[in-house]
């Protein structure tokens, strides 16, 4: 199932919400393809959704859920990236 959190997340003079897959990364990458998101709001677990994108991605089926729903589905589903993972990575906009 996709997953997108209430744009709160600050970064860039924006917004922006997380969409995860609590399935599979590819079912994810499939979604954002579809939403035509390019590949650079992709962060390792999530893409970063700019507010004005927001409507766009549940209209499409994106189920809205609280930022802490989406976390505990993404860690139950294993596909969840952790900041010590990330270490080295320059960071994204959430």
């Amino acid at each position: 199932m996709i997953l997108i959190d209430p744009p709160t997340w600050p970064g860039w003079g924006r917004t922006w919400s997380h969409l995860v897959s609590d399935s599979s990364i590819e079912e994810l990458h499939d979604f954002a393809g579809r939403l035509g998101l390019p590949g650079r709001l992709f962060d390792e677990d999530h893409y970063d959704v700019p507010v004005e994108r927001y409507d766009e991605a549940v209209a499409a089926g994106a189920v809205e859920v609280s930022g802490a729903q989406l976390i505990r589905r993404l860690l139950a589903s294993g596909l969840r990236v952790t900041q010590a993972q990330r270490a080295g990575r320059s960071p994204g906009p959430g």
